[in-house]
C-alpha cells in the first residue's frame, strides 16, 4: 500500500488548453484493462525530453531521439504499458516506427512528428497489431480533461495512479502545470526515471525548454530510488503548447521564467516523490539529505549510498535503529579523504551520532520511536564544507521480493 499517497481526483487536475489525452483497452498484456494512451499536441507547442542513460536502452527510446533531433514539430505521444519492447534488437526499432507511422497516419501527420513509449515487460516483442488496432478507440476517446485516465493507462506495478497540477499567474496570465507519471520498481534515477508527462500552457522557447526539462530531471526525478535499478525506458517529457496569454519566456533566469521553473518543479517533485511512496513494498518514506560536503557531487554520493543500501532498507522496514547501517554507507561512498570525527548522524530529531560515534545522549528508545513512523527524515553532516543534496527513498520489504518474483506472472 502506498506511503501516505492517495489517489487524485480528475477535477483536480486542470486541462492544459492545446492537448488532449485519451486512452483505451489494447490487450496488450492482460484483457480488460486500459493499456494504450494518445497525446496529441496542437500545432506550435515545444517539445523536450531527457531519457535514461542505460546504454541498454529499449527501441522506443532510440525513435525518440531520431525524431526529436530531426527537429519535425512533436505532435502526438504514443504510450503503452505491457511491454517494454526493450531488448528486441532491430524488430524492436521497427515496431515502435510501425506504432509512430500508425498514429501519425490517423492524424495526418508524418511519423517523425510521433513520439513513442512503452513500458512493462522487458525481452518480449512488442504486439504492434494490438496497439494499431487500438489507436482509433484512443484518438476518439480524446479530450483536454483525461488526465487521470491517462495517468492508470500507464500503470504497470503501479498501486496508485499518479498525478498532479498546479497554476500560478506568470505575466498577465494564470498559467497551469498538469503531469502524470508511473513508476514503482526499477527505479534508480540517471538521469529522469520511469515514465513521466508534464505540460504546461506558458509560452516557453524551444531552447529553454530542453533546459527546463533537464532541470526539472535533476531536482526531482533524479534524487529518488526505489531499488538501486535503472530502467531500460525511463523517459521525462515536458510540453509547452503556448496558448497562455503572456509573453514568450526566452531565459529561465528572467521573472517570469524563474517562476514557470517553481510551478513546474513543485508538480516535478510531486510526481517524483509519489513514485517513492508508492515503491514496490514499501511501507515507509525517507529523507535523506546530507550536508556540509565540499560539493553537491559529494553530498549526492553519500546519500545515494544510504538510500540505496539493502542492510538500511531493510532495518527501516523493521523498524531497527541498527544505525551503524547508514555510518557504514557514509563510509563507503567514494570520498577518499573523508574524516570520521566530523560526522554527525540525525534520525529526525534524534541526534544519533556526533564526532564519528555514537552521541553519549542517544537511547536506542528514542532511535526505535522514530523509525515506527511512516515518514522518516535522515541528516548526514559531513562537517566539510557547505553543500548539501537530498534524495528520496523507501524501505525494502518481503513485498518487493514477492512482486518481483511474480512479475510475469
Amino acid at each position: 500500500m502506498a506511503v501516505n499517497l492517495r489517489a487524485p481526483l480528475a477535477a483536480e487536475l486542470h486541462p492544459v488548453a492545446g492537448l488532449r489525452l485519451g486512452v483505451t483497452e489494447a490487450a496488450i498484456r492482460k484483457a480488460n484493462r486500459r493499456d494504450l494512451a494518445v497525446l496529441l499536441i496542437e500545432a506550435g507547442a515545444s517539445v523536450a525530453a531527457v531519457f535514461t542513460r542505460n546504454r541498454f536502452f529499449a527501441a522506443p527510446i532510440q525513435v525518440c531521439r531520431e525524431h526529436l533531433g530531426a527537429g519535425a514539430e512533436i505532435r502526438a505521444l504514443v504510450i503503452n504499458t505491457g511491454n517494454a519492447n526493450a531488448g528486441t534488437g532491430t524488430d524492436g526499432v521497427a515496431r515502435a516506427r510501425s506504432c509512430c507511422a500508425a498514429l501519425a497516419q490517423q492524424l495526418g501527420l508524418s511519423a517523425q512528428q510521433v513520439l513513442p513509449f512503452s513500458t512493462g515487460v522487458i525481452m518480449e516483442p512488442l504486439p504492434v497489431e494490438r496497439i494499431e488496432a487500438g489507436l482509433a478507440a484512443a484518438i476518439a476517446d480524446a479530450r483536454e480533461d483525461n488526465w487521470l485516465a491517462a495517468a492508470h493507462a500507464i500503470m504497470t506495478t503501479d498501486t496508485v495512479p499518479k498525478a498532479f497540477s498546479a497554476q500560478a499567474p506568470i505575466g498577465a496570465a494564470m498559467v497551469c502545470v498538469t503531469g502524470i507519471s508511473k513508476g514503482a520498481g526499477m527505479i534508480r534515477p540517471n538521469m529522469a526515471t520511469m515514465l513521466g508527462f508534464m505540460a504546461t500552457d506558458a509560452c516557453v522557447a524551444q531552447p529553454v525548454l530542453q533546459q527546463l526539462a533537464r532541470e526539472l530531471a535533476d531536482a526531482s526525478f533524479n534524487r529518488v530510488t526505489v531499488d538501486g535499478d535503472t530502467s531500460t525506458n525511463d523517459s521525462f517529457v515536458l510540453i509547452a503548447t503556448n496558448k497562455a496569454a503572456h509573453l514568450r519566456i526566452d531565459s529561465l533566469d528572467s521573472a517570469d521564467g524563474q517562476a514557470l521553473k517553481a510551478l513546474t518543479l513543485g508538480v516535478a517533485k510531486s510526481l517524483a516523490q509519489a513514485i517513492v511512496r508508492d515503491g514496490e513494498g514499501a511501507t515507509k518514506f525517507i529523507t535523506i539529505t546530507v550536508a556540509g560536503g565540499r560539493n553537491a557531487g559529494e553530498c549526492h554520493r553519500v546519500a545515494c549510498a544510504i538510500a540505496h543500501s539493502p542492510l538500511v532498507k531493510t532495518a527501516f522496514f523493521a523498524s531497527d535503529p541498527n544505525l551503524g547501517r547508514i555510518l557504514a554507507a557514509v563510509g563507503y561512498a567514494g570520498i577518499d579523504d573523508l574524516e570520521q570525527e566530523t560526522i554527525e548522524l540525525f534520525l529526525d530529531d534524534v541526534h544519533v551520532a556526533t564526532r564519528g560515534g555514537r552521541n553519549p545522549a542517544y537511547s536506542e528508545a528514542d532511535g526505535q520511536r522514530v523509525m515506527l513512523q511512516s515518514e522518516i527524515a535522515v541528516r548526514v553532516e559531513l562537517g566539510r564544507g557547505s553543500a548539501t543534496d537530498t534524495v528520496w527513498t523507501c524501505d525494502l520489504s518481503h513485498d518487493y521480493v514477492s512482486i518481483n518474483a511474480d512479475y510475469r506472472s
